[in-house]
């Protein structure tokens, strides 16, 4: 959570006036095994790429759907709320936020919501019908104190139920799932530590085949409140003191050696070498080696790309053009996610980022290299006012294309004191996907509880009422939870997977999904982890567009196993199981 002046991205502010110039019913059918820029001058990066298009063509096409999200938290039964204690102005401990997530902790098929409070923890169970009610006390949940952040979602023994891990400051939980009735804290038996001041983690089989998730937990900075200076002046004003202010704290790799037990492979594997202050994580196979790599967007410090290598990660961030924005300067990563945009087949990745700075979508050129090119997509300019955490892609309108949703909110709750035109609750961005060519900033046509202003922090996505259409969950610092129901109409047809692995690990996490319909080949990754101390749905959704069939699905599991499904029909559930028969589920 850095603290620049927007002097340096003038070039960024002009570009706008130079192009102004739950229970369903099943089917049965059978699948079939198919066996088993590097950086160069500033200009280079920054112009708009030779295949975008310019002046008045760059507008871009919102989509045949008109967006709509509708706050539904009070009506659906989420009651909760955040706040923030202690002095004022707040700190840099104070303002870090929290996360949230979809999960479908009892496989009722329903997804449920897990909000992540700074001093507790809530379940709130759903029936798919967009009806949640308060299962915290009866899981266990409600027992459970410390100073919570983030959250992350897996099942990391392989019991067909969906565990919990729970970072914080000072803290740090692994939750077992016991069958869907209650969440037992298995931390200390495990082997696992509490952590200096954890924050966005997620888990990955970084062994193919093995079967085993294991666990990435970020670490952010050296802080306390006792002792730590809590505000610097800044423009006679004060405030939060800047993460350049403290040493950095460097997160954890925890190794699955089966049997309820973890160990601790940080040094092992090489991750001791990352630049820390981590606030996102997210694991993909970015460069078809058939092995899950790890981006760490760090603050204040060079970006992380930790290319898997079999038994050993490599930080390739500065090879491969991750480690600095467009303009090659070291930003304030925050959320970030992966997801191909453009339909070629390799995973791209956002980065969010402060005020002032744009936030990064770079894309994956093929052989380890990646190019920001937020601002050919017009993502820089309409981004640049805002402070940044959560970021997802999701194809909301279905039409084959991954959108992009941004959640915003300063860290300075006196901003206005300091910048005039800065304030500290800020709207959500919804950006529509134009075919990989533009993001259109779709937020003030998407309804006004998408731009309300809030202290947006976590971010989750995943379709919580089974009507096809990909929703959200927001997190507002200092407010109620917001239940995003997407109701844009009309939309294309879908499909939604839940992988089930036997050789690879039981979520399918890793998995890579590929769809051909109506002439159109896209490549979804499963997993639950990217965005900011949060953790999405793990079911793999498809956009389809008009298309009312799946030519082909083939998916490709974490131990090397590639499935292949023929004809599939629109708008079902599918349960593809690793090696064997698919049930087909309808809505």
């Amino acid at each position: 959570m850095p603290f620049k002046n927007l002097e340096r991205l003038l070039p960024l502010l002009l570009l706008p006036l130079l192009l102004a110039g739950c229970d369903p019913q099943e089917e049965v059918a059978t699948t079939h095994p198919a066996g088993p820029p590097r950086p160069g001058s500033w200009l280079s990066v920054h112009k708009t790429p030779a295949s975008a298009p310019t002046g008045a063509a760059a507008i871009g096409s919102p989509g045949k759907a008109k967006a709509l999200f509708v706050d539904t938290a009070r009506q659906a039964g989420l009651d909760f709320r955040w706040s923030i204690p202690g002095p004022r102005p707040l700190d840099i401990l104070q303002t870090i936020g929290n996360g949230c997530a979809f999960l479908d902790y009892d496989n009722s098929g329903c997804l449920s919501v897990l909000l992540v409070g700074t001093d507790h923890l809530a379940l709130y169970k759903g029936d798919g019908r967009g009806h949640f009610r308060d299962v915290s006390h009866a899981t266990g949940l409600d027992t459970l104190k410390g100073h919570f952040l983030g959250c992350a979602v897996g099942d990391y023994d392989n019991d067909g139920f969906e565990d919990l891990y729970i970072s914080g400051y000072r803290t740090g939980l692994l939750l077992h799932n016991e069958g869907g009735r209650r969440f037992t804290d298995v931390t200390q038996e495990a082997g696992l530590k509490p952590q200096p001041w954890g924050t966005s983690a997620a888990f990955a089989e970084t062994t193919p085949g093995s079967g085993r998730l294991d666990l990435y937990v970020g670490d952010y900075l050296q802080f306390d409140p006792k002792t730590s200076r809590r505000l610097c002046q800044k423009d006679a004003q004060w405030v939060a003191c800047a993460p350049t202010h403290y040493a950095p704290e460097h997160g954890v790799f925890y190794r699955n050696a089966g049997g309820g037990r973890f160990r601790d492979a940080t040094r092992e594997w090489g991750i001791q070498a990352s630049d820390g202050k981590t606030l996102g994580a997210a694991f993909a196979d970015f460069n078809a080696s058939g092995r899950p790599s790890l981006y760490l967007a760090n603050d204040e410090e060079r970006g992380d790309l930790f290319e898997n290598q079999r038994k050993a990660f490599r930080d390739q961030g500065r090879a491969s053009g991750t480690a600095y924005d467009g303009s090659f300067m070291i930003h304030a990563g925050m959320g970030t996610d992966w997801g191909d945009y453009d339909n070629d087949g390799r995973p791209d990745l956002f980065a969010a980022a402060f005020q002032g700075e744009p936030k990064s979508v770079f894309h994956n050129e093929g052989g380890g290299l990646f190019q920001d090119r937020s601002t050919g997509l017009l993502l820089a300019h309409p981004t640049l006012p805002y402070v940044a955490f959560g970021g997802k892609w999701l194809d909301y309108d279905n039409d084959g294309w991954l959108d992009l949703m941004i959640t915003n909110g300063h860290v300075y709750d006196n901003i206005a004191s300091v910048d005039k035109a800065a304030t500290y609750r800020q709207p959500t961005q919804l950006f529509h996907n134009d075919h990989g060519r533009l993001l259109v900033d779709m937020s003030g046509h998407a309804g006004v509880d998408l731009t309300r202003p809030l202290v947006g922090r976590g971010l989750a996505v995943g379709d919580f009422d089974n009507d096809g259409r990909v929703d959200a969950l927001v997190v507002d610092s200092e407010g109620a939870a917001l239940l995003l129901r997407n109701e844009s109409k009309p939309v294309g047809h879908w499909l939604s997977l839940k992988l089930v692995g036997t050789r690879s690990n039981r979520d399918g996490i890793g998995a890579l999904v590929t769809v051909t319909a109506g002439g159109l080949t896209q490549t979804r990754l499963c997993h639950t982890d990217g965005s900011y101390l949060s953790a999405s749905d793990v079911r793999v959704h498809v956009g389809l567009g008009e298309a009312a069939v799946a030519e082909r699905v083939t998916v490709r599991w974490p131990s090397g196993q590639m499935d292949v499904l023929h004809h599939i029909k629109a708008d079902h559930f599918l349960t593809v199981r690793e090696g064997g028969k698919e049930k087909q589920e309808t809505t």
